[in-house]
């Protein structure tokens, strides 16, 4: 390769990350926003490892392999809605309330050895919580909200969070995001929502608020307003840093 071709190469590089730099630039992070709504499994504490392994249990007992196709069936659903689609995937249609059941069990058994907080969730959190109001809208069960809070030692920076069982319609129904904005006194435009799944984007999306995404299955092409690789992206911190210098209107 002669030199003209090594400086196109670099030039074509170049190129290619701006481009992956703007297709994670939608929009610039809200400077001043009125308040930080998270989602939790997967995105702040590491349960999508217990929730897998709890999956993949159940499907093997069905008969089935668990992989990522299998997995894209139930991430971000509630329990009810996991059933559900567990029933229709193996062939036994009316059993999704029976399936969600056993799944719970099953994850209860996961959870009970513990949760650790994924990488940059303590410290993303305890800036914002520093700044401004924050909650948790979760599609998990009130307990395993609980759990997975109280494990990962999150659960004191949050005194306001919600759970699919405190809802008329969990995500992708706007309903958890909407409840959790009137009670941080907080207008959904206003605010950024954190969210690792298409169901819970689908919700956050649904209610108005600004959306920042983290997946939790590595290469998901995922809706975003900004996304990032963890929550501990450099980009991140710095705007949470930057949150008390904010006013909030």
């Amino acid at each position: 390769m002669d030199r003209l071709q090594r400086t196109g190469c670099r030039a074509a590089a170049r190129h290619r990350r701006g481009r992956r730099l703007e297709e994670r630039r939608v929009s610039a992070l809200p400077p001043a926003p009125q308040a930080v709504v998270f989602d939790c499994d997967g995105l702040l504490v590491d349960t999508e490892v217990c929730w897998t392994r709890a999956e993949t249990k159940i499907f093997a007992a069905h008969g089935h392999d668990f992989g990522p196709e299998q997995k894209a069936l139930v991430i971000g659903r509630t329990l009810q809605g996991a059933g559900e689609a567990m029933a229709e995937y193996f062939g036994r249609p009316g059993a999704g309330r029976e399936l969600a059941a056993e799944l719970l069990g099953l994850v209860r058994e996961e959870l009970a050895q513990g949760a650790d907080a994924l990488p940059g969730a303590a410290e993303l959190v305890k800036r914002c919580a520093a700044a401004l109001p924050v909650a948790v809208a979760s599609n998990s069960p009130r307990e395993l909200l609980d759990t997975a809070l109280t494990s990962s030692g999150l659960a004191d920076y949050f005194p306001v969070s919600f759970a699919a069982d405190e809802v008329t319609r969990a995500k992708p129904a706007p309903d958890l995001y909407l409840v959790a904005c009137e009670a941080l006194g907080a207008l959904p435009g206003r605010s950024v929502a954190f969210e690792d799944s298409a169901t819970g984007i689908a919700s956050a999306r649904a209610a108005g608020l600004y959306v920042v995404t983290v997946p939790s299955l590595p290469g998901a092409a995922l809706d975003h307003d900004w996304l990032a690789a963890s929550l501990a992206d450099a980009e991140l911190v710095r705007w949470a840093e930057g949150l008390g210098d904010g006013v909030r209107q």
